[in-house]
């Protein structure tokens, strides 16, 4: 078999390491983000659709050697380069020799996936992950096989193996999609199955959908849903539960499990203030979790495109 993506790229931009999302990962600090064409889900709520749905490698915009996009990295002051538009794991060649290539520069690597990968291919993929978000997209065998056209099991299995084998700081997302898999029931189901698999410490981001691809016809998801999920996943006991795609103070801000201080506070992709003493509250001094520096990233919520020619240049 042949990857016929390897070396080419939809494009470059340097994000917010929290549009990933990735909420305890180096906060502020700027990524560079990049993916290729196509996808091993089929999901008919894909927000990235043009190119995740992609089966043209003419639709790739950029080549690019996994050398030149480390060196890009380090040239813009990005602190990590993310795998990210559409799964890497169809493209795990490409992204394991750019995540060595940055790993000799000093660069963290991030992966943002759905999680579905055989547990023969996890450990060689994962072996080069600093970090991962990985969507759980619903939480019923049926969503995902009428919604997704993959399956569930998988994904569960992926995100019960990171957390107990590997060293990879994990966050999840959930879409939260109207009339599909945000009822309360099914939230309920999702937050004991998170705290006693992944346990309380492990951030998960209930993110807003909006329509795209072949479900224009499905309502944005209401604030009042994100609130809702947030609240039933902190009452089993979760610490860092976040909402997404809204403006959300609250849902936006990191507070201290022990005495309830906000520790970090967003506006969106904005770090509001960032008051950490070594990764402990400086009030109650406990241990928050997550990779953190004793200085926060400024990048704000920039997206700032690149071009590897340029920076080669």
């Amino acid at each position: 078999m042949e990857l016929t993506t390897y070396g080419k790229s939809t494009g470059f931009c340097i994000d917010p390491i929290e549009k990933k999302p990735l909420a305890h990962f180096l906060p502020g600090t700027p990524v560079l983000s990049f993916g290729t064409a196509g996808c091993n889900l089929g999901c008919k709520f894909c927000q990235n659709w043009t190119i995740s749905k992609s089966r043209e490698v003419a639709s790739l915009s950029e080549a690019a050697t996994p050398q030149a996009i480390a060196a890009a990295a380090a040239a813009t002051g990005c602190r990590s380069v993310a795998f990210t538009y559409n799964d890497p794991v169809i493209w795990a060649e490409y992204a394991i020799d750019t995540a060595i290539a940055c790993h000799e520069r000093g660069l963290r690597t991030v992966a943002v996936t759905a999680g579905y990968i055989t547990a023969t291919a996890r450990p060689e993929f994962y072996s080069h992950m600093d970090a991962a978000n990985v969507d759980l997209k619903g939480f019923t065998a049926t969503f995902y096989e009428k919604l997704c056209f993959a399956s569930l099991q998988p994904v569960l299995e992926t995100l019960e193996w990171l957390h107990n084998e590997t060293d990879v700081w994990i966050e999840v997302t959930t879409l939260l999609i109207p009339g599909h898999n945000d009822s309360a029931q099914e939230i309920e189901r999702l937050s004991s199955w998170y705290a006693d698999t992944l346990g309380p410490d492990v951030p998960l981001h209930f993110s807003a959908f909006h329509p795209d691809f072949r479900m224009t016809d499905v309502p944005r998801t209401p604030i009042e849903t994100l609130r809702l999920a947030r609240h039933i996943a902190r009452s089993h006991g979760l610490r860092y539960v976040y909402t997404g795609n809204v403006f959300e103070r609250d849902g936006d801000t990191t507070y201290c499990p022990g005495c309830g201080r906000p520790l970090i506070q967003r506006d969106w992709y904005d770090l509001i203030s960032f008051d950490l003493d070594n990764g402990t509250c400086p009030t109650c001094h406990a241990a928050i979790a997550g990779v953190f520096e004793s200085v926060p990233g400024n990048w704000g919520r920039r997206r700032q495109p690149v071009s590897l020619a340029r920076c080669a240049s």
